[in-house]
């Protein structure tokens, strides 16, 4: 009898390192396998064939069976996976197997192994595994699309006539493809044409026989881009055309799967999707587009905390591809890197259909009568809008009815049950009104009286998209109004039919949050107004000012698309901000520079690096007693030398669903030296912790502080 193999194994558990198995022939890397973990079945991932197991011979299982459905995974996938693991300090585990289709990664999904010629899962039903037959998109969707690349003729097949900056732009990012690989910045104002320039340079990569990635931020800019995609790439399928498949996390496992198996084996030659399509196997990958790579939305808030926008430009780096980040506003990680000639730098400064870019006007409120949250001028400006028969957008970055309830005459405000939080009001049609928690979801009826003190007169204070729609509707009771936000499009396909209204005229006032404000192209959006832009001045967030200046340079990028004379307005009691005189002045440049100067002033990203480490248990005093331990532990460290620890300190919201948090900052000017001092320290966490009811986390490179 042979001597057995033994199989480095990566598993879906919270714990470094691989898992040694046993079996009595090599399997190479890359094949999954199911394996019993203590108790239960899992399925695993192979990573090596080792001569000699990590722990006696004697207590090494045997793998229960090979799923031999697949072939292994490439050997460039699991380079992109074993980087992400480094970089973010996570187990390889929960990064490789996360990456699959649900389907692939269930022990109860399978009934054994099977050839490798077909899929084993039972999602997958359909013979040959075939792309089921979409249906037909929603009327007015393509009005949408039509902007989206620079022209109407986009939507039916057509390619548009190209403005002489986006010829000149698209040399330039036609030589990068010929270069072979090298990042490039699509610089352009809203309007500009960058996803026309975008499909030329797929339609090309296509034509080489090569598959193309294209990256948006948000799940609801996919239909509108989809049937561009088609229209343009692939008008005859018949005709042999490239295969488009989508992926985002709204799919059901079995159309998941599908997607995966269709663009891993190369059957799909363009791959449309979210943060989540980065991860899939593409055996042709010719050329990856990050689309308004600014966005936060690229960046995971759970589990294996990765920038999408990153690793695309690690993939690109490492199969020696050609990377575009396309964005109006780019990220200042993003514009340096351009300016000091990281990146190739393109840009589109003027938009495609020769429309200006609207007027922005300030509207000062420390003065003005407020009448639910709207000034005159922006009353007046609606009133306007209507009569000429043109759309307006109200744009306000909160859903719900109310920020809170409160009591006048005591006091009390509404509080969340679990978390250090307010409650939000929230009205449904047919139903009472109820206060929701934005942190945890925990939900409660309102009060009839105030519980402190029994006064019947509670007050919903501020206000969100459901009051402001409420208010619109009774000041303009002839208007037809649409609300597009979380709760509006919470259902299947609900957000392509409110947008399809939109696009085909049957609204007249749109009342949105950060959902309407990029991406979307409205034909007849003459006036946005803004309301509550404030908040985000006094964020202790340091990348606040950015992301504000990037929101409203993007909402304010909806109007005028078609017709001259558009107008934004934007309510302030700080007219005279930075950020606000550089959106008047649509000076994205000059906002970019004043603030990486006043980082570097200051030692911020982009001119240091930083980790975020969190920690949370049942009390507060035990999460920042830890985190003290770690900063002690990590100051002892000849590691620790060119890397500030800051202090530990709680969490803005420091409770949520009965769970306190706190966290502790770690910076260096130098990220080598970062991580060589998380290489160190974090394999002692685990010790310093002790209660298994304390958990702590890592993020490299955090996006909220």
């Amino acid at each position: 009898m042979s001597d057995p193999v033994y199989l480095a194994v990566a598993l879906d558990v919270p714990l470094p390192g691989l898992f040694d198995y046993a079996h009595d022939v090599p399997v190479a890397p890359g094949v999954r396998v199911r394996v019993m973990f203590g108790r239960r079945a899992m399925i695993g991932m192979v990573w090596a064939v080792r001569q000699q197991p990590q722990v006696a011979p004697d207590k090494v299982r045997a793998i229960e069976s090979v799923l031999d459905d697949l072939p292994p995974l490439p050997d460039d996938w699991l380079r992109l996976a074993g980087f992400a693991a480094r970089y973010y300090h996570h187990p390889l585990g929960e990064v490789v197997l996360p990456a699959l289709p649900p389907s692939l990664r269930k022990p109860s999904a399978y009934t054994g192994a099977r050839s490798a010629g077909g899929p084993v899962c039972r999602a997958d039903r359909r013979p040959g595994g075939r792309q089921p037959r979409r249906a037909a998109s929603a009327p007015g969707t393509v009005a949408g699309a039509e902007a989206a690349a620079g022209s109407p003729d986009a939507a039916r097949g057509q390619a548009p006539q190209l403005t002489a900056h986006q010829q000149a732009a698209l040399a330039r990012l036609q030589a990068l493809l010929s270069g072979g690989h090298g990042v490039a910045l699509l610089h352009g104002v809203t309007g500009s044409g960058k996803t026309e320039l975008y499909l030329r340079l797929a339609q090309q990569v296509l034509a080489q026989g090569r598959q193309v990635l294209l990256l948006v931020p948000e799940i609801n800019l996919t239909p509108q881009l989809e049937q561009v995609v088609r229209g343009r790439l692939m008008p005859d399928a018949a005709a042999g055309a490239p295969g488009l498949a989508i992926m985002h996390s709204r799919l059901s496992e079995g159309d998941r799967l599908r997607a995966w198996l269709r663009v891993s084996r190369g059957e799909a030659s363009l791959l449309l999707g979210t943060r989540l399509a980065l991860m899939t196997p593409m055996p042709r990958l010719g050329l990856i587009v990050v689309d308004e790579e600014h966005d936060a939305s690229y960046k995971q808030q759970d589990g294996l905390r990765y920038s999408a926008r990153d690793l695309a430009i690690w993939r690109g780096h490492d199969l020696g591809i050609p990377v575009v980040l396309g964005s109006a506003t780019p990220s200042l990680e993003t514009w340096r890197h351009a300016q000091e000639g990281d990146y190739q730098y393109v840009s589109l400064p003027e938009r495609a259909q020769t429309q200006p870019l609207p007027d922005i006007r300030l509207v000062d409120t420390r003065r003005a009568q407020l009448e639910q949250g709207f000034t005159p001028q922006l009353l007046q400006a609606l009133e306007a809008r209507l009569r000429q028969g043109e759309q307006s957008l109200v744009f306000i970055n909160r859903r719900g009815y109310a920020p809170v309830l409160r009591c006048p005459s005591c006091g009390w405000v509404s509080q969340c049950r679990q978390c250090t939080a307010h409650t939000v009001v929230h009205r449904a049609s047919g139903r009472r009104a109820v206060l929701q928690c934005h942190h945890c979801g925990d939900t409660q009826p309102v009060p009839r009286a105030c519980p402190d003190c029994g006064d019947q007169d509670l007050q919903p204070m501020g206000r969100g998209t459901q009051r402001v729609e409420e208010f619109l509707a009774e000041h303009f009771p002839q208007a037809r109004i649409v609300r597009i936000d979380a709760d509006a499009t919470r259902r299947k396909g609900s957000a392509e039919a409110l947008f399809a209204q939109v696009h085909a005229g049957q609204a007249d006032i749109l009342v949105g949050t950060q959902m309407v404000s990029k991406g979307h192209d409205f034909a007849g959006l003459g006036l946005v107004g803004v309301l509550n832009a404030d908040a985000a001045l006094f964020a202790q967030d340091f990348r606040a000012p950015e992301r504000l200046f990037a929101q409203l340079m993007q909402v304010a990028g909806r109007a005028g698309r078609r017709a001259a004379g558009a107008q934004v307005l934007v309510q302030t009691d700080y007219p005279d901000q930075a950020v606000y005189q550089a959106l008047c002045r649509h000076d994205y440049s000059g906002f970019a520079q004043a603030s990486l100067a006043e980082r570097q002033d200051l030692g911020l990203p982009p001119f240091s690096s930083q980790a975020l480490l969190t920690a949370q248990a049942p009390r507060l005093a035990d999460a920042l007693d830890f985190l003290l331990a770690v900063r002690d532990c990590a100051a002892s460290l000849p590691e620790a030398a060119g890397v500030r620890l800051y202090d530990a300190v709680p969490l803005r919201v420091v409770r949520v669903a009965r769970v306190e948090r706190a966290q502790l900052l770690l910076e260096s000017t130098r990220r080598p030296a970062l991580h060589r001092l998380l290489n160190a320290l974090l394999p002692r966490l685990d010790a310093l912790a002790g209660s298994a009811a304390l958990r702590w986390g890592i993020e490299v490179d955090p996006q909220d502080i």
